[in-house]
C-alpha cells in the first residue's frame, strides 16, 4: 500500500500535540520557535523569534544549530504553511530526543489570517 504525504501527516498527528494560534501567541516568550518553510518562505515573514530550519534538512541541521544544542526539555513550537511540515517536523524532533516539540495548528497562514504580529 502507497502513503500518500497527508496520510503520513494524519500519521504524525497521531504521535504529537498540537497547540492553537491563541496558546503559541502565549508561549512566544518562553518557548524556541522553529519555522520549518523553505527560506524564501521564511524571508517573506515569520514569527517573532523563529529560526528557520527547512522541513527537508531538520534532522542533519537541527543538531548544529546553536540555539538547539542541549535544549531537549526546552518548549520548541513549530509550524509550516498550514500545519502538514510542521506535524511532520514535530513527530521527528520528537523522536530526536526533543521531549516538548509541538506544532502550531494552522501553520504560519493561519497566524497571518489572525492579525498577529509578523516580522
Amino acid at each position: 500500500m502507497t502513503l500518500t504525504a497527508m496520510d503520513l501527516v494524519a500519521q504524525a498527528k497521531q504521535h504529537i500535540v498540537e497547540i492553537d494560534i491563541d496558546d503559541a501567541k502565549k508561549a512566544l516568550g518562553a518557548s524556541l520557535v522553529m519555522d520549518v518553510r523553505e527560506p524564501a518562505e521564511y524571508t517573506a515573514g515569520h514569527l517573532p523569534g523563529a529560526f528557520n530550519i527547512p522541513r527537508g534538512v531538520l534532522e542533519f541541521k537541527i543538531g548544529a544549530h546553536p540555539d538547539f544544542q542541549d535544549k531537549q526539555d526546552a518548549h520548541i513550537i513549530v509550524y509550516c504553511q498550514t500545519g502538514g511540515r510542521s506535524a511532520l517536523a514535530a513527530e521527528v524532533l520528537n523522536k530526536m530526543g526533543f521531549n516538548n516539540a509541538v506544532s502550531m495548528a494552522g501553520g504560519f497562514k493561519a497566524w497571518a489570517e489572525s492579525g498577529n504580529e509578523i516580522v
